[in-house]
């Protein structure tokens, strides 16, 4: 049976947030280190040794997911339910997937007519839109935590979230025309 996934806002004895204290985050990660670092163990037993090993190993990991902002997000979003690995729960406003779609559309023309003014107009239009998206969630994101957010707040975050990471993957599929323009 596998074990279950640990906590990484406890392992850090940190309240579940999407806002944390990165200065507060990466001293917990130094004192964790210190603490856990295999060559301050290697006169301990060896299942001491291995426990301070997996210690280590969640420290690094927790800290790299905790300290990136969209990590962290997603991960929040993944420890409340919101978020499942297979997206299979993915579900954006039409009006959204309409325009990505007319988006889509436009760097495919660019395929077969290559127009400078064209691909910048592009650019600028998906840059507003990740900007419009953050805008509308940018105290959500500062301030939401478990202790004073609600689940109904969160899927504002959540929507944020898909959004982002779909336009994303649009401005990869522009950036395939960036040489030829820039």
């Amino acid at each position: 049976m596998p074990r279950e996934q640990p906590n990484y806002f406890e392992f850090f004895g940190l309240p579940v947030s999407l806002a944390i204290n990165t200065s507060d985050l990466r001293s917990l990660y130094l004192e964790n280190n210190k603490r856990y670092h295999p060559d301050f163990h290697t006169l301990a037993s060896e299942e001491a040794q291995e426990i301070a090993l997996e210690h280590a190993s969640l420290n690094n990991v927790a800290y790299k997911t905790l300290i990136d902002p969209d990590k962290r997000l997603q991960y929040v979003l993944e420890l409340k339910g919101l978020l499942l690995a297979d997206d299979s729960d993915v579900t954006l406003p039409q009006a959204f997937l309409f325009e990505m779609m007319e988006i889509n559309e436009e760097i495919m023309e660019l395929e077969f007519e290559p127009d400078q003014d064209k691909y910048h107009l592009i650019a600028k239009k998906l840059t507003t839109l990740e900007s419009e998206s953050f805008q509308k969630v940018q105290n959500l994101l500062e301030k939401w935590s478990e202790n004073t957010g609600s689940l109904e707040e969160l899927k504002n975050a959540r929507e944020y979230f898909l959004k982002k990471r779909y336009l994303l993957r649009v401005k990869e599929n522009l950036s395939k025309f960036a040489a030829a323009f820039e």
